[in-house]
């Protein structure tokens, strides 16, 4: 792609522009070591203890959608991404940004969303800001949170952490929230309905770390999808991963509208679904547990960190070939989280 001198959509994609951006503006620009390891969760060692600190905003559209709604998604998105460096998440706070002319009944409709969610994951929400924008200027509501966790002593849990011959674990199927998003925004409606996954993950993820302490990646494939969130791992670890076609749970209502609009599901978002990269010999004790909790059912082992192909990850097809799989390269599917 060539080269803009503006800012474009594709810069929100996830992927390599947005790698980009991120490298070349931000932390170039604002570099330090914690920002540099470019986790979802900046780890601080504060008063003898270690703190767990994320901020994301939500820019969704609609802003409801089948299996939740922007309110859902910001608290399931922030909870995840402090989960994610093996913390408990805490405290959250919540900023606002309203459309002039948002009907109250939608507004109602997310905060009691967000409170829902909240008890669910077990987190409070202690400050927040709220701001009215002009009519037009904002699709009718935008949300900014930021969470803080505590994380345990002992717990070193880093995309930076794969090493070859740890076993690459998803805690279920891959695709549901972009194609549910898709569905709801370009009204397509399928035989079987296609619902988002949005869900907070801190207890799956909590009753991995009770079953092995072998853990070394942790990440939420969101934006740009499971592809895009391996080749950062891949990159931050300086290894190569291998995963497995026929391993990769895909749900056949997500299979069939992905084949319908032309979309890959390795590139879809997810908001509900974790990556694990665990020891090899840990493998089945943490299967075990992700398939007890009720967002792990369907978890399955699906591939390994190499010594082979640094800083790539290669996908084993059907056909038993082996082909590369990039990082998403421009916007697949626009305001998406």
């Amino acid at each position: 792609m060539e080269k803009s001198n503006t800012v474009l959509l594709a810069h929100g994609s996830g992927g390599k522009l947005s790698q980009e951006l991120v490298r070349n503006m931000f932390v170039a620009e604002l570099s330090n070591e914690t920002l540099s390891r470019m986790d979802d969760s900046a780890c601080l060692e504060i008063g003898g203890g270690r703190l767990a600190f994320t901020t994301d905003s939500y820019v969704v559209s609609p802003i409801f959608f089948p299996g939740g709604d922007i309110g859902k998604l910001a608290v399931c998105g922030t909870v995840n991404d402090l989960s994610t460096s093996g913390a408990t998440p805490k405290y959250l706070s919540l900023a606002m940004i309203i459309e002039e002319g948002l009907a109250f009944e939608d507004l109602t409709r997310v905060v009691q969303s967000i409170k829902a969610t909240a008890a669910e994951a077990g987190v409070c929400i202690v400050t927040g800001d709220t701001k009215v924008v002009n009519r037009g200027k904002a699709d009718k509501l935008f949300i900014n949170t930021a969470g803080i966790g505590v994380v345990p002593l002992g717990v070193q849990i880093s995309g930076c952490n794969a090493r070859p011959g740890d076993r690459v674990m998803l805690s279920g199927s891959i695709g549901d929230h972009g194609m549910a998003i898709m569905a709801q925004r370009e009204g397509f409606t399928f035989k079987v309905p296609v619902e988002s996954d949005c869900a907070p993950l801190n207890g799956l993820i909590a009753a991995m770390m009770r079953a092995s302490d072998n853990i070394h990646v942790l990440r939420d494939p969101t934006r740009g999808g499971l592809t895009t969130t391996l080749n950062e791992i891949a990159a931050q670890s300086g290894v190569g991963i291998e995963i497995d076609e026929l391993k990769i749970p895909v749900k056949d209502a997500v299979r069939t509208a992905c084949e319908l609009l032309g979309f890959d599901p390795l590139y879809v978002a997810n908001e509900g679904k974790m990556v694990a990269i665990v020891a090899r010999e840990d493998t089945d004790k943490v299967l075990t547990a992700m398939r007890a909790n009720r967002y792990g059912v369907d978890a399955a082992v699906i591939g390994e960190v190499t010594f082979e192909h640094k800083n790539r990850v290669v996908l084993r097809t059907e056909l038993g070939a082996r082909r590369i799989v990039d990082m998403l390269s421009g916007e697949l599917l626009p305001r998406i989280c």
